[in-house]
């Protein structure tokens, strides 16, 4: 896999914009495939939006850095409306979407200085005004690593109580607001309210949740509008200078120490592996907050995860339905 910004094989056109940024735009008068899982469409217009949108199709879950400016066009808003109606695929084949619908979106954002992906799930029957998870990734993972089979079966599981899910990408931000990009504030400003818009979702019943990086990050964006959010879930939170993760994110500990209501009425949770490296400080986080924690034999893993996405989304469907 190309590791660098460019794609492999013929690249497509790099096109100025008014901002002076390199964007991609569509090679002339071709649609390839298979230029880092990237599939290039004609150009559809999506209903509501009122703009031509390109459509954009990334099944595949990579698990590496993207770059800044990501194969983007110079629009605002890209959507993805069906993706050759094909599922999506991970390392084990094709994965079994339980007859939920993913739209693949591009954010062009000012706060994080480029175009970035966002993936949008809507459960089995559609419908409008269903709550909304905002769901972040972890580390090493992007927008698409949480679409497996064991998600899409606790989804739909949950019969008409589902939520919309977005899955925003985040690089390896850690969901934080930096002097580089305003990260937790492009959760906040840009994805929410365009997932809410394209999906016509519950405003009023929104979470937020994320694994590992996510997890901490979950925590992190939450407390910057505490009365947001119906839940706040953190699974494998990455806090504390361990396996990597920086030794700021220690900082929702100390927060929630100095004031356990923080997070204002949304229900919270906290789960990790037996044997996470993590285990001893997401204790901490759920002392300081007074919650328990929930604990399961495994690591820091997407055996773990996977195994644990009913758990997962029952607390989430449970918290979207008390709400307000």
């Amino acid at each position: 896999m190309n590791q660098g910004g460019g794609l492999p094989g013929n690249s497509p056109v790099s096109a100025q914009t008014s901002d002076g940024v390199a964007r991609y735009a569509d090679p002339p008068g071709e649609s390839p495939i298979g230029k880092e899982g990237v599939m290039w469409l004609p150009k559809l217009a999506f209903p509501g939006d009122g703009v031509q949108a390109t459509v954009i199709c990334d099944p595949a879950p990579c698990r590496r850095r993207l770059p800044a400016v990501l194969i983007a066009v110079a629009l605002p808003v890209a959507v993805l409306a069906g993706c050759s109606s094909s599922a999506p695929v991970n390392a084990q084949g094709a994965v079994n979407t339980q007859g939920a619908q993913i739209l693949h979106l591009t954010i062009d954002s000012r706060l994080v200085h480029g175009a970035m992906p966002l993936t949008l799930v809507t459960p089995a029957g559609g419908g409008a005004h269903r709550p909304l998870l905002v769901f972040l990734h972890g580390v090493v993972y992007d927008n698409n690593s949480q679409l497996t089979d064991q998600m899409f079966a606790a989804l739909h599981a949950l019969g008409p109580s589902a939520p919309d899910i977005a899955f925003p990408y985040g690089d390896a931000s850690y969901w934080v607001n930096s002097p580089d990009a305003a990260w937790a504030s492009y959760v906040l400003d840009d994805v929410i309210p365009k997932a809410l818009t394209v999906l016509n979702a519950d405003p009023r019943r929104v979470a937020i949740g994320g694994i590992s990086m996510g997890g901490y990050g979950a925590y992190a964006i939450a407390r910057l509008d505490p009365g947001r959010f119906c839940a706040v879930g953190g699974h494998s939170a990455a806090i504390g200078s361990l396996g990597g993760a920086p030794a700021s994110t220690s900082d929702v500990i100390a927060t929630a120490t100095a004031n356990p209501k923080l997070y204002g009425h949304a229900q919270l949770w906290l789960d990790v592996g037996a044997q996470d490296l993590f285990i001893g400080t997401d204790q901490q986080l759920a002392n300081a907050l007074h919650i328990p924690l929930h604990t399961w034999p495994g690591g820091h893993d997407f055996g773990y995860w996977n195994a644990h996405w009913g758990d997962y989304m029952g607390f989430y469907a449970h918290a979207l339905a008390t709400c307000g």
